[in-house]
């Protein structure tokens, strides 16, 4: 029976909808690709980019998968030699920018899986696999989403979320270097996440977003950047603006970045980088050591409007 009276909830909207509605959700963007992988075990070898965040391992080891790394040519597609017919590939939509070019590598490799983690508002592609993770894109704890061929092989029970909230909490009473310590204890936890479904609570927090407003906001930011940067940014000539769909940062790349990078982050506006662990797995003068230590996410968010990416600019300019 369905309570009724006594105090009251933390009080949402309720959308109806958390986009990704015919996918299985998850609790965290690598059990998303975890449990793709342990749906389809029938692959001799999963090839994984150089290029890509070293957590990415963490559900290919807990299930014992053999696989093997990849490298990239200047235009972000797989460079890969030897694709055997029971290989498959992981493909990571870089920075939510690399729809023009997942058709092409759905025909080319076969066997693939898309990491959707930076391209939230990309579709899936009929008939592969494809993951996403929407705390990167939104104020959540956790949450993952998985789109495979078969989604009744594994039953798992539903996690719980709220003793992961506290870096949400946080930053949003006091800012982000306060709570930025409370963020990395929340990304440890996700460490050691066992795979389970979504989390009421995270499930919830979801149908409290206008993911339409949102889209237009990202999109936007994006463009007016883009237009500002385009002429020094040495990605502009993969940056096809038409099939831009609110991507996860606007990539910026040019030689010597990181003075700028720097910059940046002492005047309170704070840039990752994607992702330390490539220096360590490659070589000084690769394509993806100069992405890592070159290339900055800048961010073009919902939180943001025009008048706050001209600020951003002009430490760039």
């Amino acid at each position: 029976m369905k309570e009724i009276g006594g105090y009251f909830e933390l009080e949402l909207n309720d959308f109806e909808s958390v986009f990704h509605d015919s996918a299985v959700a998850v609790n965290s963007g690598r059990n998303a690709l975890q449990y793709i992988l342990r749906v389809n075990q029938e692959y001799d070898k999963t090839w994984v980019p150089y290029y890509t965040c070293d957590v990415i391992l963490q559900p290919i080891k807990k299930i014992n998968y053999k696989f093997e790394f990849y490298s990239l040519t200047e235009n972000l597609i797989p460079d890969i030699k030897s694709f055997a017919a029971n290989d498959l590939l992981i493909y990571v939509n870089y920075f939510g920018i690399m729809n023009h070019s997942l058709n092409f590598i759905k025909k080319k490799f076969k066997n693939v899986i898309i990491d959707n983690s930076q391209a939230f508002y990309s579709k899936p592609l009929r008939s592969i696999g494809s993951f996403y993770s929407p705390r990167k894109f939104f104020g959540l704890p956790d949450g993952g989403f998985a789109y495979t061929t078969d989604k009744n092989k594994i039953k798992f029970g539903q996690d719980n979320s709220l003793n992961r909230i506290d870096h949400l909490t946080k930053r949003l009473q006091d800012g982000a270097k306060s709570g930025y310590n409370k963020f990395k204890l929340n990304d440890a936890k996700l460490n050691s996440l066992p795979l389970k479904r979504m989390s009421m609570f995270t499930n919830r927090l979801m149908r409290n977003i206008n993911f339409e407003e949102i889209r237009k906001r990202r999109n936007e930011n994006f463009n007016f950047i883009h237009n500002q940067l385009k002429k020094i940014n040495e990605l502009s000539p993969i940056i096809n603006n038409e099939k831009i769909n609110a991507p996860m940062a606007y990539p910026f790349l040019k030689k010597s970045n990181d003075k700028l990078r720097l910059k940046l982050i002492k005047n309170k506006i704070f840039v990752a980088t994607y992702w330390p662990n490539v220096l360590e797995w490659t070589k000084e003068d690769s394509w993806e050591n100069y992405l890592t230590e070159n290339l900055i996410p800048l961010p073009i968010d919902q939180r943001y409007n025009i008048d706050d990416i001209r600020t951003l600019l002009k430490y760039i300019r």
